[in-house]
């Protein structure tokens, strides 16, 4: 390993396999160019454009008027833990008693707390390929090895319980699955998550299910995997997609009963609490009034998916069946490059346009893949596409 220079910090050596995001490069070339006067559509950021819902802000305000600014619990508000089992038993019909839910920092705070009670140095964790890269790399933070399995359009961008089969050894830990899914928007049916789960399960595994854009749910059924019980079974979930509460840094884990406390002790060094005007926020999260606004949103996703979903395919962009959650499309560029993301580079220079590469997602055909968010409004996404298209004549 060569020695560093006079300037520069020695790392760690996990820091090797930390990769930033690539599209933050197109991010920042994106606002160079704004402030050069181009006006630039914004189709790469995977953040609602939407504000936080107004309920949700008033219960905030009311809550830094009444002056709940200290510490919570390490494991988040009682109220808050017994309305995300109140939304459980509602949404889907699934018990989920509250001493299993663990809010966190965001639902990167979850999965930091669940890999580090889960996982020692050497062990695996299987995840499908693409995928939010975010997860591959917090496995490496502890020590951890991520195992990417590729999964094709002609799949539907689903792992196959027989991937997994072949792929677990003696050092593997759990499976990682997302559902809807970030890039590919792809949504697993409880029967897949079955077979998924029995996959794991046989050989002492455990299965994490990300379900941080549940709710973003179109034309199919939408469902949770905490319906298959709790044995070997964990669901990380979020304020910040469907609720609209990026910003906020709010999510939540369930875990077995088992596991808790283990995660309290975790919870209590790592963060102390989650944030405390947050949680008091999200108690409004689940209000009548609030889940009217969300489903009018999730509404307006839809169209904006229908519309971008035709117009990419009409100018030659594979795709596969629409997406059924999230609010990206995962599109096969290779009909008109073989590296996505000079693709990329070259359609935010000369067209103003900027979408994600898929390299940000993993490495299996990377080079052939680009998300396109539907994050902005369907005027801009049909500006979008315009642009697009004179880019490729």
């Amino acid at each position: 390993m060569s020695m560093p220079g006079a300037d520069e910090p020695r790392l760690a050596r996990r820091m090797a396999g930390i990769e930033p995001f690539h599209v933050m490069a197109i991010l920042a070339r994106a606002r160079e160019l704004e402030a050069q006067g181009r006006e630039v559509i914004h189709m790469e950021v995977g953040e609602p454009d939407f504000p936080t819902p107004e309920p949700i802000v008033r219960a905030g305000q009311r809550a830094l008027e009444a002056g709940h600014t200290h510490y919570t619990p390490a494991l988040g508000l009682p109220a808050l833990r017994e309305a995300i089992s109140g939304w459980y038993a509602s949404r889907f019909g699934v018990e989920v008693p509250p001493e299993r839910v663990v809010v966190t920092p965001g639902a990167s705070g979850a999965l930091q707390l669940l890999l580090a009670a889960m996982v020692d140095p050497g062990e695996k964790v299987l995840m499908p390929d693409p995928g939010y890269p975010c997860n591959r790399h917090l496995v490496r933070l502890f020590e951890g090895e991520a195992v990417s399995l590729g999964v094709k359009v002609s799949q539907d961008f689903a792992l196959a319980n027989d991937q997994v089969i072949r792929a677990w050894d003696g050092r593997t830990r759990a499976l990682m699955v997302a559902t809807p899914a970030n890039p590919t928007g792809r949504v697993l049916s409880l029967e897949q998550l079955r077979f998924l789960h029995e996959a794991v399960r046989a050989p002492g595994g455990q299965l994490i299910v990300d379900e941080i854009y549940q709710g973003l749910v179109y034309g199919t059924p939408e469902v949770t995997a905490l319906a298959l019980g709790e044995e070997n079974l964990f669901v990380v979930n979020s304020f910040s997609k469907f609720f609209g509460m990026t910003g906020w840094r709010l999510g939540w884990l369930v875990a077995p009963r088992t596991w808790v406390p283990a995660l309290d002790r975790l919870a209590q060094n790592l963060f102390l609490a989650p944030p405390t005007l947050s949680q008091h926020a999200a108690l409004a999260a689940f209000a009548p009034e609030t889940l009217e606004i969300l489903e009018g949103r999730r509404k307006i996703f839809q169209q904006r998916r229908d519309f971008l979903y035709q117009a990419l395919s009409g100018l030659g962009f594979r795709i596969g069946k629409p997406p059924e959650g999230a609010f990206y499309l995962y599109a096969d560029a290779s009909a008109f490059t073989g590296d996505s993301f000079e693709f990329c580079r070259r359609l935010l220079e000369e067209a103003g346009v900027a979408v994600t590469p898929g390299k940000d997602f993993g490495h299996y055909r990377a080079e052939r893949y680009v998300r396109f968010a539907y994050t902005t409004d369907l005027e801009r996404l049909e500006q979008g596409v315009e642009r697009i298209e004179s880019f490729l004549r």
